[in-house]
């Protein structure tokens, strides 16, 4: 006969989630030489967000015409590969079981796609004249995307450093 569980036994909450079978496996199945491509690719986009926010800010400030054409460049390069990174990791949201499973990697991949819609937008704005496109909505979109692009960034570090998501390739993780 089994002893009756104690109450201290009783009051345990479980997670369902964290008892599932692929909970553990996160292992990045899109990789170079074991590096994950998501990782290495999103510091691109978040560097020419506030890159694009600084340009802006520094063309308010100084009047030079050089900061509403390289803001224009930022935004669009930002776009392309935020895009890119975008697909890898949605690549590896779809197809790594313990990335799936996890409601923080649904809340970043929302955020992402949120912020890339931004930054899209902000970039489009710009194309047929940077300069006129810079006071008020490009620097507003670009504040927003800069502040967005934190959250999502934030959302994303938690996922590695305290879920290791990604931070394997290929096998599964230990718990």
């Amino acid at each position: 006969m089994r002893p009756r569980p104690t109450l201290k036994q009783r009051r345990r909450l479980h997670d369902p989630i964290q008892q599932h079978p692929v909970f553990d496996e996160t292992g990045s199945r899109v990789a170079i030489a074991g590096h994950p491509m998501h990782a290495m690719m999103v510091a691109f986009p978040i560097t020419l967000a506030f890159c694009t926010f600084a340009a802006d800010a520094l063309y308010w400030w100084t009047g030079d015409l050089f900061w509403p054409r390289a803001a224009v460049w930022a935004a669009g390069v930002g776009f392309v590969i935020g895009v890119m990174a975008g697909l890898v990791g949605t690549v590896e949201l779809l197809t790594v079981p313990g990335i799936r499973i996890r409601s923080a990697s649904w809340t970043h991949f929302i955020l992402a796609m949120m912020l890339l819609s931004l930054l899209g937008a902000n970039w489009m704005i710009r194309l047929g004249d940077a300069t006129a496109m810079v006071l008020p909505w490009g620097i507003m979109i670009s504040a927003v995307a800069a502040g967005m692009t934190a959250i999502t960034g934030w959302h994303g570090g938690k996922l590695v450093f305290d879920y290791h998501i990604g931070a394997q390739v290929g096998h599964r993780d230990p718990p």
